[in-house]
């Protein structure tokens, strides 16, 4: 929490700074609106904020923030330099230390049809980045490719809020600097992540903030499909992450990737890989074989993300139990 405090407008950060410790441990999103009840999301579950920082069940009792603690906050996101952010403003969120995502709307301003920027922005959404070291470690053996010595072309599926940045983040992490525990036995990998919105390493002036392993570069800022190409050629990766495609040209830039002998992780938006299939660039993909793992994501509660691995067809292969449950928690299929 301590780094999203600084970015908040006094009477917010007050607010949260008295939320109980267990909310505050495990808090997973704020969301901020103007005159409209303050909302957190802790594991999962929405909740309303009084005045007082305590938990609320009616919203009528909620605190709600003024135009002035939006416009503060605004302010302290953009470090008190609005247009250097013209860019940020269009995509419609903005990133902070830490890796983390801060969603804006608003009124959008148009220009020739496309949304050049917003303004009148009245709704926040804060969302905590955080890393869980060891979250893919019995993931990773289940897309592991034992007679190439990489990783499997890997898809990682779920709606959002189900942890595939911190899934990513961890997998770059272990593959980078090798893993050899059970059925695994692997060294280290370099590792090229592709940050398009500095969310999988939070990379402040070109060092990562969080634990990505000891031989991953780096690319952020830079979108997707031109950061693979960057990569390939700059960095001679042997397995390359990235976060949220969908794009025709996402889709050109794996097809380069895989011709180039380079292993790819990445993740999309979806309930699971029959969801997946419904988006014409995604489906395309899927039939020329770029994945031969799928890995669909799911909560379960306070138990942690089950697992449920797919071949590129969308065979099930097997299912993990979450982190937390009982030992052995891999069924086979």
């Amino acid at each position: 929490m301590h780094p999203i405090l600084a970015f908040l407008p006094p009477r917010i950060r007050g607010i949260l700074e008295r939320l109980p410790g267990k909310a505050a441990e495990r808090l997973e999103e704020i969301r901020i609106r103007e005159a409209r009840p303050l909302e957190v999301v802790v594991e999962g579950e929405s909740r309303f904020v009084g005045a007082d920082g305590t938990m609320v069940p009616d919203y009528d009792r909620a605190y709600r923030p003024s135009k002035e603690d939006g416009l503060k906050l605004l302010d302290l996101l953009t470090g008190h330099s609005l247009y250097t952010f013209e860019e940020e403003l269009r995509r419609g969120y903005i990133t902070i230390a830490g890796g983390h995502r801060v969603g804006l709307a608003g009124k959008t301003v148009l220009e020739r049809g496309e949304v050049r920027h917003i303004r009148d922005i009245g709704s926040f959404n804060i969302r905590v980045a955080r890393a869980i070291p060891g979250l893919a470690r019995t993931l990773l053996p289940e897309i592991w490719d034992e007679s190439a010595g990489n990783v499997h072309q890997t898809l990682l599926i779920s709606p959002p809020r189900q942890g595939k940045t911190t899934l990513l983040r961890d997998l770059a992490r272990l593959i980078s600097s090798g893993a050899g525990e059970g059925r695994l036995r692997q060294a280290g990998l370099r590792v090229g992540i592709v940050d398009e919105r500095s969310e999988i390493a939070a990379s402040v002036k070109g060092v990562p903030a969080f634990d990505v392993g000891p031989r991953t570069d780096v690319l952020d800022g830079c979108p997707k499909a031109e950061g693979m190409m960057m990569m390939i050629r700059s960095m001679s990766p042997e397995v390359l992450v990235v976060d949220e495609i969908g794009r025709q040209e996402d889709a050109a830039a794996l097809q380069e990737a895989l011709h180039a002998g380079v292993r790819v992780i990445a993740t999309a938006h979806g309930r699971d890989a029959a969801d997946v299939r419904g988006r014409p660039v995604m489906r395309r993909m899927l039939e020329e074989g770029v994945f031969s793992r799928l890995v669909e994501l799911s909560r379960t509660g306070h138990a942690g993300t089950r697992f449920t691995i797919r071949d590129g067809t969308g065979r099930k292969l097997a299912e993990l139990a979450p982190a937390g449950a009982q030992a052995g928690g891999r069924s086979l299929c």
